[in-house]
């Protein structure tokens, strides 16, 4: 295997991997990636009313066309992952960029529901491992003290590519049709494609015995994951937690511009408008929450998963009032519903960047991507691609509105996971500095290093 080695300045968890301009170089190209990465995948929610009407599509169907993106991003995210941890981040990130764009420009040509989830499909395929390698090029770029509010905010270019998704999509539809949408979002991403081979990639990290061999395949991979999940109860948590909170984000961002069709009768260019801003709300509470679980740990690292935890609390008890409260007799005027939504949209992406920087903390630096494409799994599976799902289903079965008051529920899943993981982090942090195997490996937490 072909490794590079690092002087000690490049190797200190404390500084710059190639200096501060290469360093914000990567970090703003690969946010604007992931940024057209959420334009692409949410730009079809606000198109849901047209396709209903057109189609005659149940929302169960309506939801899946969503879901679909996250079951391949889950499937493909593990061997996407291991391939660019073991090879070359920057060329694997372009090459998924230029997947994912072409896909979505093809939906604009499908003509019935199962070409559209075919397509949809391939998205996700093109999107797998994007957020992992991602991550990993960052966290590796950037000194350890600034990861968790550089994770809010590599994350939060999701949340503002999901508003302009929402946005785009209903202004597009509104003036040139639905499926136009699809073919004007999906173009920026070939140039971003191009241009992202300008990144400095970092070099590949030398692997003990042990791990070389549990990361030649995606099957031994799973096994070591299985193991890791074990040995690091943390990283369990963490990602039972991640997964279980967006489950009430996607339900919510992916339902929210319909709630408002059907509840308010705005039209849907304009509840597409007045959703993507409870989705900028996010984006911004990324960033916040990101920097305030940061603080949180300065002192004492474990209150930052406590703090996640009643974070999580929070949100999950303002947005089930918002959408709930009219129902159980509190008197709120459309005005009030939608600024109590709009707080819960604030408040319900507080574990978004914390998740994964926790992730980076408890986990070997030579298979970072690897690390983070196991919280991408379970946050894709079990999260993303339930949530639109379960909130179709829900709304078929009793309306959106009580499909959207009860979701939140499951939000008392990540409160007490967080809470779980706080019991355990500091123990896992301080076993990531370990060496995992033989003497002859010589690991260093935070950035990657080389054997002499």
């Amino acid at each position: 295997m072909h490794t590079h080695s690092l002087d000690a300045k490049q190797g200190c968890a404390d500084s710059y991997l190639f200096g501060p301009r290469q360093a914000w170089f990567a970090f703003a190209m690969t946010i604007a990636l992931m940024m057209f990465d959420y334009v692409d995948r949410q730009v079809i929610v606000s198109l849901f009313p047209h396709m209903k009407q057109d189609w005659g599509l149940s929302d169960k169907q309506l939801g899946a066309l969503v879901s679909m993106v996250s079951i391949t991003v889950a499937i493909g995210a593990l061997p996407i992952a291991l391939l660019a941890d073991r090879t070359n981040r920057v060329k694997s990130i372009a090459v998924m960029a230029t997947i994912w764009s072409l896909s979505t420009i093809s939906c604009m040509f499908t003509r019935n529901y199962g070409q559209l989830l075919a397509a949809r499909a391939l998205i996700g395929m093109g999107e797998a491992g994007y957020g992992s390698a991602g991550a990993a090029l960052i966290a590796t770029h950037f000194p350890t003290r600034m990861r968790s509010a550089l994770m809010g905010g590599f994350f939060a270019a999701a949340s503002v590519g999901s508003v302009l998704g929402v946005m785009l999509g209903g202004l597009i539809a509104q003036h040139w049709g639905w499926q136009a949408a699809f073919g004007v979002v999906g173009f920026p991403g070939l140039l971003l494609a191009l241009l992202y081979l300008k990144v400095r990639d970092y070099p590949t990290v030398a692997l003990t015995p042990r791990l070389e061999r549990a990361t030649r395949s995606t099957f031994s991979a799973a096994q070591a994951i299985g193991k890791a999940l074990i040995r690091s109860r943390t990283m369990l948590w963490v990602c039972v937690g991640s997964a279980a909170q967006l489950i009430v984000v996607s339900a919510v961002w992916s339902w929210l511009p319909s709630f408002l069709n059907r509840e308010y009768g705005i039209a849907p260019d304009q509840a597409a408008i007045k959703a993507g801003l409870v989705v900028l709300c996010g984006a911004i509470g990324s960033v916040v929450w990101g920097a305030v679980v940061d603080r949180a740990g300065r002192r004492h690292p474990r209150a930052k998963l406590y703090a996640m935890a009643l974070l999580c609390a929070a949100s999950l008890l303002t947005v089930a009032v918002a959408f709930g409260g009219p129902r159980l007799g509190l008197a709120m005027s459309q005005q009030v519903q939608f600024a109590l939504i709009a707080l819960g949209g604030f408040l319900m992406t507080c574990t978004i960047g914390p998740s994964p920087a926790i992730v980076m903390d408890v986990i070997h630096p030579g298979i970072r991507a690897t690390g983070a494409s196991v919280l991408a799994l379970f946050s894709n599976l079990f999260g993303l691609a339930v949530g639109p799902f379960v909130a179709g289903v829900l709304s078929d079965a009793w309306g959106l509105s009580t499909a959207l008051t009860a979701v939140p529920a499951i939000g008392l899943l990540a409160v007490l996971a967080f809470g779980l993981a706080g019991r355990t982090y500091d123990a896992d942090m301080r076993r990531a500095d370990e060496p995992i195997d033989e003497p002859t490996s010589t690991p260093v937490a935070g950035e990657p290093t080389a054997p002499a």
